[in-house]
């Protein structure tokens, strides 16, 4: 039988018997892929070095009749070290990992790979905030799920104004003007900063906005909770 090569980022691990693990594994190009790595446990394992977390490792499994796949070969690719030499970014990752796994199905796009490969890579970078990297990741999940909220028209069709304030309305995913009377919760300085956001620019980039640090405070609740409402994790 002729085996799948491809490249994977481990989601889960699971201990199956006295050497064994189960693992599922991201890939772009196979969707999930869940296999036995047979005795793996044991010291001299040659299938060990290419099941690391926070890793991409080229992979060679054969399907059977099971639902479970065999895993035949492994090899690292690239490890990215510097996360777990800090443990705020250590658990950040996990969440990361925790987080595509719940909102991806059997067969996701290879963009969910490329999501978490290039999030490994950002969380390695120290000098950015790690609330900035935790909201940019919620954003590209949504946009990738197909929930990208309504950033340039109200309620009701309008185009949003510069000189408005908002609150957010979650079932339509849209912003509604507040009177002149009120406060709104969201400046057109923050609806600006979302769009730049849930488009293709790197946490990097948003890093570099004037007043990033209250920008992300005063989104993040609003991005959590979409991603609560919408993409159910």
């Amino acid at each position: 039988m002729k085996p799948n090569v491809t490249v994977g980022i481990v989601l889960t691990r699971i201990n199956f018997g006295e050497a064994d693990r189960i693992i599922t594994f991201l890939t772009p190009d196979h969707g999930k892929v869940t296999a036995i790595a047979k005795g793996v446990r044991k010291s001299k394992s040659k299938l060990a070095g290419g099941i690391e977390l926070f890793s991409v490792s080229d992979i060679s499994f054969i399907v059977g009749r099971g639902e479970i796949a065999t895993l035949i070969s492994t090899r690292l690719r690239k490890h990215y070290a510097k996360i777990v030499k800090n443990i705020d970014r250590t658990q950040a990752g996990y969440e990361f990992i925790k987080l595509t796994h719940k909102a991806t199905e059997d067969q996701p796009e290879s963009d969910y790979f490329h999501l978490l490969q290039l999030s490994f890579e950002i969380l390695e970078d120290m000098e950015l905030d790690l609330n900035l990297i935790k909201l940019w990741f919620d954003m590209q999940l949504l946009r990738l799920a197909g929930h990208t909220p309504n950033l340039h028209t109200d309620g009701k069709g309008k185009k949003l104004q510069k000189e408005h304030t908002y609150d957010f309305e979650f079932d339509g995913m849209k912003f509604k003007p507040v009177d002149r009377n009120g406060s709104g919760a969201f400046s057109a300085g923050h609806i600006q900063f979302l769009r730049l956001g849930f488009s293709d620019n790197s946490p990097k980039a948003l890093a570099r906005i004037k007043g990033i640090g209250e920008l992300v405070s005063s989104t993040q609740p609003l991005v959590r909770t979409m991603l609560q409402n919408f993409v159910r994790v």
